[in-house]
């Protein structure tokens, strides 16, 4: 009778310690656990800890709440201004109640993800090149909003997305790059002309300055030199100043014309001598009164040819 008994007992002891075995559940922290009995979702997801529930008729589904970093593929497409892009980026997203993340959808993180791919290509179509390169914060809130309205129906929240990189075709590229220079060079000039302008102006302001007292214009040319000399070449540069110029050439021009030469008529002539050798002779110029006149009196007479 007592062996019946122990044996009874040590029966009894081992299905309770199976069943509780197959009942104990430990829920992690981070996780909650949501129980189905007999298929029909039973009260409150179940705090982290030891719980238990009845086996055979429950089941118990851990649904991690910890954030979840999804990347994003890379998406093509082609904005508004219609340049062809391809852009990636990254959400993250945790689940805020369990029993919509399990009953709800049937697999969030796919639901999120393929969300996450329209709507990149919806902003994507929506924005400017300009928008995706340099205001990407406001296209990320965006994306955000997009994602958040239909995710808190499955108990998700989209806890931040991020645009990561956009890639654009080799020959946009080389165009921006133009672009860039361009934009370089025209700020390049625009900061030389303003620094001539202003060096003009201090320029005219020291002109003034030298022209009112003239000893400074020689104090600045000695400066010139000292500096010219400091560089320790053999070639000195001595500037020559323009009023020295001026003065030489005003005097040039008051000095007496030289007086002119007698008629060449009045003029003896020195004629070579033969070739033999003899001293030349002075020759004067014929008269009025030396050469003859020839008169009516004196002339030849002409006959004139008889007619035929």
């Amino acid at each position: 009778m007592v062996q019946e008994l122990l044996a009874a007992g040590a029966v009894t002891l081992s299905a309770g310690f199976v069943y509780v075995v197959s009942a104990a559940r430990v829920v992690k922290q981070y996780e909650r656990g949501v129980v189905f009995r007999l298929g029909r979702l039973s009260g409150a997801p179940r705090a982290p800890g030891f719980t238990m529930i009845v086996p055979g008729v429950d089941r118990m589904r851990k649904v991690n709440m910890q954030i979840v970093t999804m990347p994003v593929p890379a998406q093509e497409g082609i904005t508004r201004d219609n340049v062809t892009v391809r852009v990636d980026a990254v959400v993250y997203f945790k689940v805020v109640d369990a029993s919509h993340a399990i009953v709800r959808v049937e697999d969030y993180r796919f639901a999120v993800s393929q969300m996450a791919q329209t709507s990149l290509r919806s902003i994507i179509g929506k924005s400017d090149l300009d928008d995706l390169l340099s205001n990407r914060e406001k296209l990320n809130q965006g994306l955000e909003l997009m994602l958040d309205s239909p995710a808190i129906g499955w108990g998700v929240q989209i806890d931040r997305v991020e645009i990561k990189d956009v890639s654009l075709p080799e020959t946009m590229k080389r165009s921006m790059a133009r672009q860039a220079e361009a934009d370089r060079e025209r700020r390049a000039r625009v900061i030389n002309a303003d620094a001539e302008l202003q060096a003009s102006k201090k320029l005219a302001e020291a002109a003034k300055e030298m022209s009112e007292q003239p000893a400074a214009l020689q104090l600045r040319l000695l400066q010139t030199v000292v500096a010219v000399a400091a560089e320790k070449n053999s070639t000195l540069v001595l500037p020559f100043p323009v009023e020295l110029l001026r003065f030489l050439e005003r005097a040039a021009n008051q000095q007496p014309q030289p007086t002119a030469a007698p008629p060449a008529s009045a003029e003896p002539q020195a004629v070579a001598g033969a070739r033999d050798g003899t001293a030349p002779r002075e020759v004067t110029a014929p008269t009025a009164e030396s050469v003859p006149r020839i008169t009516s009196s004196t002339a030849p007479p002409v006959e004139a040819d008889a007619a035929p």
